[in-house]
């Protein structure tokens, strides 16, 4: 069945649709099977408004978004006959001889396949007016084939740009976090610069151009934070979101002093703009989260007579499910300031981390719980005993050998007693 069934054929393809769903008993088919379609006018820039049965593969190509996935194959009819005839078909791929298929390429796709060229079907104008998100998976391509964009692609984009206003932050999200997951993350942004895409997506880092940064770095915010994506060794696409973000806040809090530039709080602000941008971009929660931590303390700093305590707190506050990412950044951060990979002082904090990841870092790793609270102290469930919880964990971060029962409850006492003598 069609994958993407046009409102305007449900009622065509429901019969089917139903009988497949019996035969295949809910699961997916190996092989997906559908007519040719054509398509209506565009007046959303998203969707057809109209979509029809087609009377040929020429006609039905002529849809696609671009030559090197307008191609089809007219395979042997004893080919298909052999493979429809099995009593189960289990496989998706196959291979065939040269005398098993006619290659049906009426938009010289293959030649830009071999080309390594992402040009249009036809007019660009026409294409991207169809669909404006056209323009971001023709970057997307770009980035994750090493393939060119053909000119007059490339300058349509330029003027179309505008378009991509008409798209959903969803479908904008999904091609974005896609270029910036792909091998050259960097040409995705600087083609979205280039084409004028970039100050309707994310204008907050076009800010960053032309700032100059003091002390060891050596080129402007714009350029530091595309070097920082590059190096970047995460493939998690938040990770790498968050080394092109985590210091977006330095163009708001640049200050000249005495001749020495500084950015004080950049951090503070650059995880704020970062969370903007997540809500932008319809982030999930979780996804939002974990931007907001790996930008809000990317600025740890360690020195070597800093106490297990001061470890334990450091992992508490960037969350231990982050403690990779925030390496990862930092790491990408480095790099991208023209430093090396590492330092002994990163390397023994590594070191260090992992002595502590076996401590309490979460109020359910602590040896009581909201229960055993309730139940001592004879008060009702409520915020009273949240903050009881919040208060014993920092003590036992501070001293790891206070998380014991009896220990805590007595804790939990005074700890008490005191909150209802505030009140």
């Amino acid at each position: 069945a069609a994958t993407k069934i046009h409102s305007s054929l449900l009622n065509q393809v429901q019969e089917i649709q139903n009988k497949q769903a019996i035969d295949h008993k809910i699961k997916p088919p190996p092989l997906e099977i559908t007519t040719y379609r054509s398509e209506g006018l565009y007046s959303d820039y998203r969707r057809p408004d109209e979509v029809s049965w087609g009377s040929s593969i020429v006609e039905d190509l002529e849809r696609r978004d671009f030559t090197v996935n307008a191609m089809a194959l007219k395979i042997k009819q004893s080919i298909l006959e052999k493979i429809f005839s099995q009593p189960e078909i289990k496989q998706s791929l196959y291979s065939f001889t040269e005398d098993e298929y006619v290659l049906i390429d009426e938009h010289n796709g293959l030649k830009d396949l071999a080309n390594k060229i992402i040009c249009t079907v036809r007019n660009p104008d026409e294409r991207f007016e169809e669909d404006a998100l056209r323009m971001l998976r023709a970057i997307r391509l770009s980035c994750q084939l090493n393939f060119s964009i053909e000119a007059l692609t490339l300058a349509s984009i330029k003027t179309h740009a505008k378009l991509i206003e008409k798209i959903s932050w969803e479908r904008i999200q999904a091609e974005f976090l896609k270029i910036i997951s792909s091998d050259q993350p960097t040409l995705g942004i600087q083609l979205l610069d280039q084409t004028g895409l970039l100050s309707f997506i994310m204008p907050e880092l076009l800010a960053a151009k032309g700032v100059e940064q003091g002390g060891h770095h050596d080129t402007d915010v714009w350029t530091h934070a595309l070097s920082a994506l590059e190096h970047c060794p995460s493939f998690d696409p938040i990770v790498r979101l968050a080394a092109l973000l985590h210091d977006i806040g330095k163009p708001k809090t640049y200050q000249l002093r005495n001749g020495d530039i500084t950015f004080y709080n950049h951090e503070i602000v650059s995880s704020r703009l970062a969370d903007k941008i997540a809500k932008r971009l319809k982030l999930s929660n979780s996804q939002r989260t974990k931007l907001f931590k790996l930008v809000r303390y990317h600025m740890f700093h360690y020195q070597p007579h800093d106490t297990d305590a001061a470890i334990r707190r450091m992992i508490k506050r960037v969350g231990i499910e982050y403690i990779d990412d925030i390496l990862d950044l930092r790491e990408g951060d480095r790099l991208g300031s023209g430093a090396r990979k590492t330092s002994w002082r990163l390397e023994e904090l590594k070191d260090r981390i992992v002595e502590q990841l076996n401590q309490p870092f979460d109020t359910t790793d602590l040896a009581v719980n909201g229960n055993d609270l309730i139940a001592e102290l004879e008060v009702q469930p409520g915020r009273t005993i949240g903050i009881i919880l919040d208060q014993l964990l920092e003590l036992v971060l501070e001293n790891p050998e206070l998380n014991d029962r009896e220990e805590l409850l007595k804790k939990a006492k005074e700890i008490f007693e005191r909150l209802s003598s505030d009140v």
